[in-house]
C-alpha cells in the first residue's frame, strides 16, 4: 500500500495534481527555509566561504555537510523504491559520462556562484525578498536560460 492510499487519497485526475502542487509547494518552502537558515540567501556569507586567501568563512561547509548527510540517505531510499510517496515514477539520469556540455554548464554555474554569491535557489529566495540584487540576478538568470535555448536550437 502506498503512502498517498494509506492516507485514503484517490491518485487520479485533479486530486493528484492538486496532491502534487502542495507538495511540491511544501518542499520549496522548506528548501527556501533552509537557505535562509543556512545563509546561503546570503551572497556575503557565499563570497565569504569562497574567500579562502582572506577573510574565510567556513560556516557553510557545516551547512553543506548536513544536506549531504540528509540527502544520501534520502537518494538512498528514492532509488530502491522507483516511485514517490505520491506513486509519480521518479526520472533519474541515466547518463553516467562526462561530456563537453557537462564540464562547460558546471563551470559556468560555478563561475557565476564564485562572482556574485547567488545561485539559483538562492535566486528565488532574494527575489521574494525582493531584493535588487536577487533581481537583477534572477533577470540575467533567465537570460542565461533563453540564450542557451537559442544555442542549443541553432546547433
Amino acid at each position: 500500500m502506498s503512502f498517498a492510499t494509506s492516507w485514503g487519497l484517490e491518485m487520479t485526475g485533479r486530486r493528484l495534481h492538486v496532491l502534487t502542487a502542495l507538495s511540491a509547494g511544501c518542499a520549496g518552502v522548506l528548501f527556501g527555509f533552509g537557505l535562509l537558515l543556512g545563509g546561503m540567501a546570503n551572497p556575503e556569507k557565499v563570497l565569504g566561504f569562497f574567500d579562502i586567501a582572506g577573510k574565510w568563512d567556513p560556516s557553510l561547509a557545516l551547512v553543506m555537510v548536513g544536506a549531504i548527510a540528509i540527502g544520501v540517505p534520502a537518494y538512498a531510499l528514492a532509488s530502491s523504491r522507483g516511485r514517490s510517496f505520491l506513486e509519480l515514477p521518479i526520472d533519474k539520469p541515466t547518463r553516467q559520462t562526462l561530456d563537453k556540455r557537462l564540464v562547460l554548464g558546471s563551470a559556468g554555474f560555478g563561475i557565476g556562484w564564485g562572482l556574485a554569491g547567488i545561485c539559483p535557489g538562492p535566486a528565488f529566495v532574494l527575489l521574494g525578498a525582493g531584493s535588487v540584487k536577487g533581481m537583477v540576478f534572477f533577470a540575467f538568470m533567465l537570460l542565461g536560460f533563453a540564450l542557451f535555448e537559442w544555442l542549443d536550437r541553432s546547433r
